[in-house]
């Protein structure tokens, strides 16, 4: 599920160039659910616009400032709303007299199990962006591409220019995605996976992890991943006829993983599970027991 990271030897507070439109600054907050830390990106040459601006720390605030480097700032662009990726935007915003654009505000009371997952309730944007909607400056185009399933209002951007496509949490280049519900849902990421095979980009810049050169390869694998979890949860639930809880599956399906990420790998179970129920092949029997479909 997770590649490990050296915590000690990471490259933030630089504008590190990954092509000639595109910058990144990563943020000083790994974990074991953020990888090396949330990636902002610089997009643009003579302007730009900043994506995913990243948590509110001040050493961030002040890289990312440093890397737009006095020039103008035609958006602060945001793919969704968790806090490792939106609250800086207000303050970077008011700083560089730059609008907030991009995905819609979306605030929750979130269950799931990780502080950096909860949503961004200060999240203002100036304009939010339809699938298909696009946004320019000098040399540059970048099109909103909508992706729910990680959240309801998550938000991909292809920048046209280099048939690159960043892709925030919805395709990560060091591990899958959680879907947690309420709001996160399996059925819309399998449909949003499916929609990323239909384009043509030739790269990923992930919001965690290394861009990824073979993407059409990456989200083959992932939808493979997510097909063998749920076949793992119908075994499981056809070996009980009583039936399986969520606490008793996680273990045996995520065995050698880090135990700090089964509460979330919980979350994603259970959107399986939802999505199964939709599907007429498993029903919730109380509390935290689910059985398969007879």
């Amino acid at each position: 599920m997770a590649a490990p990271f050296d915590l000690e030897n990471l490259p933030t507070g630089q504008a590190m160039p990954l092509s000639p439109l595109v910058a990144r600054v990563l943020a000083p907050n790994p974990s074991p659910f953020t990888y090396t830390g949330t990636q902002s990106y610089v997009i643009g040459r003579d302007d730009v616009a900043i994506l995913d601006p990243g948590p509110t720390d001040d050493a961030h605030l002040d890289a990312l400032i440093a890397a737009v480097a006095g020039r103008p700032v035609r958006a602060i662009v945001c793919t969704h709303t968790h806090r490792d990726h939106s609250p800086a935007a207000a303050l970077l915003a008011n700083h560089l007299r730059a609008p907030v654009i991009g995905c819609a505000p979306l605030t929750l009371d979130d269950d799931g199990p990780r502080a950096d997952a909860a949503f961004d309730a200060g999240y203002r944007p100036d304009d939010v962006l339809a699938d298909g909607a696009l946004l320019s400056g000098d040399g540059w185009t970048i099109e909103a591409v909508a992706t729910p399933g990680h959240t309801s209002n998550h938000l991909c951007y292809a920048l046209r220019e280099e048939r690159g496509l960043f892709t925030g949490d919805h395709v990560m280049g060091w591990s899958t995605s959680i879907v947690s519900p309420p709001d996160g849902d399996m059925a819309d990421y399998m449909r949003s996976m499916q929609k990323l095979l239909g384009r043509e980009d030739a790269v990923y810049f992930p919001a965690h992890g290394d861009a990824v050169e073979n993407p059409h390869r990456l989200v083959r694998g992932m939808m493979g991943h997510r097909k063998h979890r749920e076949g793992q949860i119908l075994r499981h639930l056809g070996e009980a006829e009583a039936g399986r809880s969520i606490a008793d599956m996680v273990p045996e399906m995520y065995k050698g993983v880090d135990k700090r990420l089964h509460p979330a790998a919980a979350r994603s179970v259970l959107a399986h599970l939802l999505d199964l129920e939709q599907r007429g092949l498993a029903h919730h029997v109380g509390q935290d027991v689910w059985r398969a479909a007879q």
